[in-house]
């Protein structure tokens, strides 16, 4: 189910990307959003310029989704601060469904966090 919203994240940051005018984008996809800030390492070793992460964590009934957005945020800023390159950081960290679909750039969305996440890393290049 969250793989929908996933990829309407993708779908906008990919939106925003290709109207900068950026040549290769490239999608690369992890087990979970625990595993954002390696992978981002990963892409920063092979020379990329900037990620742009986008990924759904859901509250669920015990505390593992504190530590998970915890240690995915923290290490998102530590990847970022090593490599001097930014992240663009559009993981939907929500405490119900209907809040992801909120920011997830659906049809009738308030929000599109994958767009304005691509924008953000944008910037800073």
């Amino acid at each position: 189910m969250a793989s929908r919203y996933c990829n309407d994240l993708i779908a906008g940051a990919t939106r925003a990307l290709t109207e900068a005018n950026v040549k290769k984008i490239e999608t690369h996809f992890v087990p979970g959003s625990f595993e954002i800030p390696l992978a981002a390492q990963k892409a920063f070793e092979k020379g990329f310029h900037a990620v742009v992460a986008v990924g759904l964590v859901l509250q669920g009934e015990t505390p593992h989704f504190d530590y998970v957005c915890q240690g995915l945020t923290q290490g998102v800023m530590d990847v970022q601060l090593k490599f001097s390159r930014p992240i663009g950081f559009g993981v939907l960290m929500c405490n119900n469904l209907e809040q992801a679909i909120a920011r997830s750039g659906r049809p009738g969305s308030k929000e599109d966090k994958g767009y304005d996440s691509a924008i953000a890393a944008l910037a800073l290049i």
